[in-house]
């Protein structure tokens, strides 16, 4: 059986304000070249070992669908993760809620056209309730995660992705 893709965001999911986890979060500066700027990244050092437990098991292949796409392999250095897919090629690539149709389309792209089961988790772009959403989820193919961005995903998020792809 082939394994979940997981369309993973980062800020407002791993990258938030106040991300708990039971203990403090670590907080790294991330240059971005486009932007020339360095972006401050707090994050919960146990859900970056959640997610790495769960590549390393080969449960999910995760694929970056954020706007951190272009630079993606400066978060695998700070997290020391393996590279990654990218689901957002379009260079330029927009940003905010002009990316959200983006994103859409790469998670219909899991689901209809590579016929996988999906884990989209993104605290703004995930779709409301409707057509949408129920195109993504039914029969159970599809779980959508919409952590709350100050806080980002939580320890039961990574439980209900763990049960998700068993």
């Amino acid at each position: 059986m082939t394994a979940p893709v997981w369309l993973l965001d980062v800020d407002g999911v791993i990258n938030a304000k106040r991300p708990g986890w039971g203990g403090p979060p670590l907080r790294r500066e991330v240059y971005s070249a486009e932007d020339d700027y360095a972006y401050p990244i707090r994050f919960a050092p146990a859900l970056i070992v959640r997610i790495k437990e769960l590549i390393k098991a080969e449960a999910v292949e995760v694929r970056w669908c954020t706007t951190w796409c272009p630079e993606a392999y400066r978060l695998e250095r700070l997290w020391s993760l393996p590279p990654l897919g990218s689901a957002l090629t379009r260079r330029p690539l927009p940003r905010g809620a002009e990316c959200w149709p983006l994103k859409l389309a790469a998670a219909r792209d899991v689901v209809h056209t590579e016929g996988r089961r999906l884990i989209w988790t993104d605290d703004e772009a995930l779709p409301p309730p409707g057509p949408d959403r129920d195109a993504l989820t039914a029969d159970g193919r599809g779980l959508l995660i919409a952590p709350d961005s100050r806080r980002g995903l939580q320890p039961e998020h990574l439980d209900e992705i763990a049960r998700f792809v068993r």
